[in-house]
């Protein structure tokens, strides 16, 4: 009886909420918005821990849980019978928790008609497209949309019970500790399994992308050659941080056409794999154009997809502060840019708010070999985009550099994470 299998998923819940949790940042500004009628909607990786966010914010909220990645759920096509075993085993229920809904067909439907009814919803799911996308275009009602990345560091450390307190970071031994948890953070990156229960993560993250490229991308999308799909993104793993077009990718790989190379980018950055960064211009019309860089959504996935034992340092440090922007509420295309000037000079990270560039970041492992070079850079997009909040994100330097009437900050990158702590950032939008 489909009864049985919603009490199934009661007990589930019920087991879940009592294991220990690490309390993820975002929650206090997603409870903002748990009274209203909008749909909220948490979005983000597999296993990035979209359940138990869910299960924070709803601490103390009697909820009802279902999760469809059940195969008993998805096949169901009755919905009035599941609603009425929903409130059967719920009857207290005033929140609905629907996990991985993108897995229900004509999912949609079902989440209209109750949100028609006046039921409070709380939905996750893996696939940005189908979520967000589709509650734009073919639900009636409102949306909040949180998106949820894996643990961030001070998430990392407070995991693994070494969260230093700030006024402590200056001495030398908790200093000292906190480099070596960044080293880690790195290459083993934020998913929260690995971190909780100290899994291998190689072993673990190369399974997770596996599963993502076949059963969220292959399958859903019905993908002719899952080879050719599995290549492009190995490539842009290896290769992330730098710039890519599809045209180039396209040679590079054999591909027989340029659509298909845009198809996959497409379905790779929907199922939350790889993000693209626009390079910066004056001209919006630019802003969406070829070049772009390829971060990945976790620094722990580069060692487990391609074997790398100790990946660059540098460009790890320059994704994960990708990332930490991303959990900081900026957006790629929106106000999260990179820059290159005619000559090739680059700077890693452009910050807009509204109209205006609000600040310039650099990332930069080891600043003496290279200090004219990447200070010079950032001093003449400085000028250029008339921004006057210059940072270097360094690994372990600290201090201000003056050059060409500007001042740049140097900042340790372990400093920068825990200051401040990175927040979801929720956005909404009417339906």
């Amino acid at each position: 009886m489909l009864s049985d299998t919603v009490a199934q998923h009661r007990a589930e819940r019920d087991r879940l909420a009592g294991l220990p949790m690490v309390l993820r940042s975002g929650l206090d500004k997603a409870r903002d918005y748990l009274p209203t009628d909008l749909i909220k909607v948490i979005t983000g990786p597999r296993r990035a821990g979209k359940s138990v966010f869910a299960f924070q914010l709803l601490a103390d909220t009697p909820f009802a849980y279902l999760n469809f990645d059940d195969e008993k759920l998805v096949s169901v096509s009755d919905y009035d019978e599941l609603l009425a075993a929903l409130f059967h085993v719920y009857p207290e229920a005033g929140v609905l928790l629907l996990d991985e809904i993108q897995n229900l067909p004509r999912w949609e439907l079902f989440v209209n008609k109750l949100q028609r009814r006046g039921h409070n919803l709380v939905l996750t799911g893996s696939n940005a497209r189908m979520l967000s996308g589709e509650l734009a275009t073919s639900l009636t009602g409102r949306y909040v949309e949180i998106e949820l990345l894996p643990f961030s560091f001070s998430e990392f450390l407070a995991a693994r019970g070494a969260l230093p307190a700030a006024s402590d970071l200056a001495l030398p031994e908790v200093r000292g500790r906190t480099l070596q948890f960044c080293s880690r953070y790195l290459v083993e990156g934020g998913f929260p399994e690995v971190t909780v229960r100290n899994l291998p993560p190689s072993d673990y993250l190369s399974t997770l992308v596996d599963a993502v490229l076949f059963k969220d991308i292959v399958r859903r999308h019905r993908i002719r050659h899952p080879q050719r799909l599995y290549e492009l993104s190995l490539h842009l793993t290896s290769s992330f941080a730098a710039e890519y077009t599809a045209s180039r990718l396209s040679r590079l790989l054999g591909f027989n056409s340029v659509t298909t190379v845009e198809t996959y980018l497409g379905h790779l950055e929907q199922a939350f794999l790889l993000s693209s960064l626009s390079r910066y211009s004056h001209k919006t019309g630019q802003l969406s154009r070829p070049p772009r860089k390829a971060y990945v959504v976790d620094t722990g996935l580069v060692a487990a997809a391609t074997f790398q034992v100790s990946p660059a340092t540098g460009r790890l440090m320059e994704n994960c502060v990708f990332l930490e922007l991303l959990r900081r509420g900026y957006r790629c295309r929106k106000d999260l840019f990179y820059f290159k000037a005619p000559d090739g000079q680059e700077v890693d990270f452009v910050l807009r708010r509204g109209t205006r560039v609000s600040s310039l970041v650099q990332v930069c492992l080891d600043l003496e070999p290279a200090r004219k070079r990447e200070l010079s850079a950032l001093v003449r997009a400085a000028r250029l985009l008339d921004c006057k909040d210059l940072t270097v994100i360094t690994w372990d330097l600290q201090g201000e550099e003056a050059m060409g009437g500007h001042t740049v900050r140097l900042v340790p990158m372990y400093r920068w994470l825990l200051d401040p702590p990175g927040r979801a950032c929720p956005h909404h939008a009417a339906g």
